[in-house]
């Protein structure tokens, strides 16, 4: 159950131009986007950032960064943030469900390959507290990717590391297409919603 109260989106018109691209880009607008737009410079540096990390082409793979931020969520606990990554990563980004439902085996699962393999690692080490990530990690990664490409798989990690904290902190009431998809592709796997419901 929510701890905030969300503002209203029709009594919040200087805001509907966040809340329309963001239900333009994901078929609606996060409700954590109500809670941080009572404070409207928090909501607009978010999606600022937001899209600079996981919003425009890059040079690292815009599906593998979605993949490192379900990773980095399900290593911190945040059931709101574990859904809506997986379902963005398989619905938008084309990520097979195959391969995020076996997110956990990825050490051994033929889906990953050793530079997914190496992200992964990387990112559930980040998103564990104490930070788990060793200077193995990074040479690892080296092999596959550059340094700027290794910079925006860290800030996709990054990113949902932030919403990780605020989503469960606020207890953020989960939507209902992230929900439906948690439920019917992620259960087996250790997800539940939890306090977001």
């Amino acid at each position: 159950m929510v701890r905030i109260s969300p503002i209203d989106r029709e009594k919040s018109p200087e805001l509907e131009d966040i809340f329309s691209r963001a239900e333009q880009a994901l078929g609606f607008v996060p409700n954590s986007f109500f809670a941080m737009g009572r404070t409207p410079g928090i909501l607009r540096a978010f999606t600022r950032l937001a899209r600079e990390v996981i919003g425009v082409p890059g040079k690292a793979p815009l599906p593998l960064k979605r993949m490192a931020g379900y990773m980095a969520s399900r290593a911190a606990g945040c059931m709101y943030c574990s859904a809506h990554t997986a379902e963005t990563a398989s619905e938008v980004d084309g990520v097979p469900l195959e391969k995020v439902a076996a997110i956990w085996e990825y050490e051994t699962s033929p889906l990953f390959d050793d530079g997914e393999r190496a992200v992964l690692r990387m990112a559930q080490g980040a998103g564990t507290t104490p930070n788990a990530v060793a200077d193995e990690d990074f040479d690892e990664m080296k092999k596959h990717f550059d340094e700027d490409q290794i910079v925006e798989l860290v800030a996709a990690v990054c990113l949902f590391g932030w919403l990780n904290r605020w989503n469960d902190t606020m207890a953020t009431d989960l939507e209902t297409r992230p929900m439906e998809f948690g439920q019917a592709n992620l259960v087996d796997s250790g997800w539940e919603p939890g306090k977001h419901v």
